[in-house]
């Protein structure tokens, strides 16, 4: 990674959680999939995340890891921007290098590293997984909730990830209030405060986690971007938000509204009260709404919208019409699709 991405990581940035776009036929769209690559560019995003979560981790039984990773770096290339370009990286030892070699070779700078896969091992044999795959590509690490396939990630774990020296940074998405501070405190007792950009993945807390500063001790902490799937649409408003945040020298009571309209938004795009059932399709509504995806299809075409999901994300879209980028796709989607 470059000195000037690194500068652009620990400073802060938008990276949206880049979705998958197919065809009736759940095959690879790729008009659409650059298209949505085009729009996060356009938008400000200065990341982006592939073969993550909201990219559907079925790609890779699918075949469609190195050709999606490669549609997105053939495009940021073409746009010629500073793109953190960031690839999820999944199972065990073996395929996880693997991934990180491929990504490596298509010139992505960053490996988010998902334990998913793990979830019986032990946290030696995390900790020799992690540092396997950081000797491949510079890693990200990625607290990611039980309740879409995490696990649970102790203090103790996160203390020794943060020594690892090809560690850069870590996404927090656990959606729980202390196991987000574990991961804050290990940073901070680390003594690599400095050097591991800190990033929300909280969906459920965007805002919040953006406006604290928080503090252990004599060191002072801050999350300085968001590496989201909920920033995979309204993208330009999440520009806008991030870049408000920065200018901002406290909370504001009117900020403090919005992280809780924020929040409000996220329960109907990644279907909470169905314990997440639908959140990639929440998403792929969205999208199909402002006309970047034909359909809502998921690989697994038992992935779909929950009953009274559709109705929930028309109840968001009408209450807070100052969140969305509708204006924006509306005026550059025809480029984007071209």
């Amino acid at each position: 990674m470059s000195p000037e991405k690194l500068i652009q990581l620990r400073r802060g940035v938008v990276i949206p959680a880049h979705p998958l776009a197919l065809t009736s036929a759940r095959k690879l769209d790729e008009r659409r999939q650059r298209a949505l690559t085009r729009y996060y560019l356009s938008a400000g995003a200065g990341g982006l995340a592939v073969g993550v979560h909201t990219t559907q981790f079925a790609i890779r039984e699918a075949g469609l890891f190195r050709p999606v990773l490669e549609l997105a770096a053939a495009e940021e290339r073409r746009q010629k921007t500073l793109t953190l370009m960031i690839a999820g990286i999944c199972g065990p030892t073996k395929q996880a290098t693997l991934e990180a070699s491929i990504a490596a070779s298509l010139g992505y700078d960053i490996g988010l590293l998902s334990l998913a896969a793990l979830k019986d091992a032990s946290e030696d044999d995390l900790i020799t997984h992690a540092k396997a795959v950081a000797e491949v590509l510079p890693v990200f690490g990625f607290y990611l909730q039980p309740a879409v396939g995490g696990r649970v990630l102790p203090y103790s774990f996160w203390r020794r990830f943060a020594e690892i020296p090809n560690v850069v940074g870590i996404k927090m998405a656990p959606f729980n209030r202390y196991q987000t501070i574990d991961v804050l405190r290990a940073v901070a007792e680390s003594g690599r405060a400095s050097e591991i950009a800190l990033y929300t993945g909280n969906d459920d807390n965007i805002l919040l986690d953006l406006l604290t500063e928080f503090r252990f001790g004599e060191t002072r902490l801050r999350i300085v971007g968001g590496l989201l799937g909920h920033w995979s649409v309204w993208t330009r408003k999440a520009v806008e938000l991030l870049a408000e945040v920065k200018r901002t020298p406290a909370p504001t009571p009117e900020l403090l509204t919005r992280a809780v309209q924020i929040t409000d938004s996220n329960a109907a795009f990644f279907d909470a009260a169905n314990a997440f059932h639908g959140c990639i399709a929440g998403l792929h509504e969205v999208l199909r709404r402002q006309g970047l995806l034909e359909g809502l299809w998921c690989l697994d075409p038992n992935e779909g919208l929950s009953p009274g999901q559709k109705e929930e994300i028309d109840r968001v879209y009408s209450a807070y019409p100052h969140l969305h980028d509708d204006a924006f796709v509306e005026e550059y989607r025809h480029l984007w699709l071209s």
